[in-house]
This record gives C-alpha cells, structure tokens and sequence, in this order.
C-alpha cells in the first residue's frame, strides 16, 4: 500500500503526517509526503483598486519562486524528521500548481491508495469543521481520503 500525505507544515498537516506514520507501521505501508509549492501574490496598493495595467503591474507582488521552494523544502524536512522518529521511512516530495489539483492528480498517476490530509492547513480560513482545501480533495479524490483533526 502507499499512502499519499499533503503537508504544508501546519500543525494539522503534521497530525494527518504522524496519523498515517502509523498506520504504515501497522499496515506495512509506504509513506510519501508532498508539499504543493504555490507562490503567494500580494497587493501593495492600499483598499484602491488600480486604474491600469502599469499600475497594477508595479503593486502586485509575486513570493520568489525559490522562496515558495525553501518554505516547503523546510516542511518536508519536517516530515522526514517525523519518520525518522517513528522508525518509518518517509519519502518526500515537491508537487508545483493549485494545490487540489496538484494532489489528486500525482495521487491517481502514481496510484496511491489513500491521502491522508489535516482538517485545516495554513492557507485556509475556517470553513466549518473542515477547510476549503481538505474538502475539495476528498470531493475530488478517487481513493480514500483522511481527514485527520
């Protein structure tokens, strides 16, 4: 079996990462941990919409791509460490694009056999019990899904 963990170094991200950890260990299971490396953009320009193309252009600003590359490279350390705890091998991995697609994509082109996702990671706002991204996975998702609070 092979199980397919989506972390963004949250705290509920590393839950659903340790959750799977051990039923690895229970069930003899690979694990491989992926981080989706999506740069954040943001809008310097105060409440006022911009009025064109230029001005729009000198107050939005990208997050370097290395940036968003460190962030996750250090989550996936993380998760490496994780495994290293428990005695369970815990493969890594970069994943790059929205992170729903990302996920559920790489998990049905390497057939993996269930995703293991935290209830809420560091890019959702509250939605409910469980955030945006989390339920459009496992609303997308064609194996099983963990939510794991």
């Amino acid at each position: 079996m092979k199980y397919l963990v989506a972390v963004d170094g949250s705290e509920p991200s590393m839950g659903a990462l340790r959750y799977a950890v051990e039923q690895a260990a229970a069930t003899g299971a690979t694990v491989i941990a992926v981080s989706v490396v999506v740069p954040e953009q943001f809008f310097t320009g105060g409440d006022d919409p911009p009025m064109s193309y230029q001005e729009t252009a000198d107050e939005l600003v990208s997050e370097d791509i290395e940036d968003a590359e460190a962030e996750a490279q250090r989550t996936l350390d993380e998760a490496a460490e994780i495994g290293d705890e428990t005695g369970v091998e815990v493969e890594t991995g970069m994943l790059y694009g929205e992170p729903v697609d990302a996920i559920t994509e790489y998990a049905d082109d390497e057939e993996f056999d269930a995703i293991f996702v935290g209830h809420r990671g560091l890019s959702e706002e509250y939605e409910g019990l469980v955030g945006s991204t989390a339920k459009d996975i496992v609303g997308r998702a064609t194996v099983p899904v963990t939510v794991v609070r």
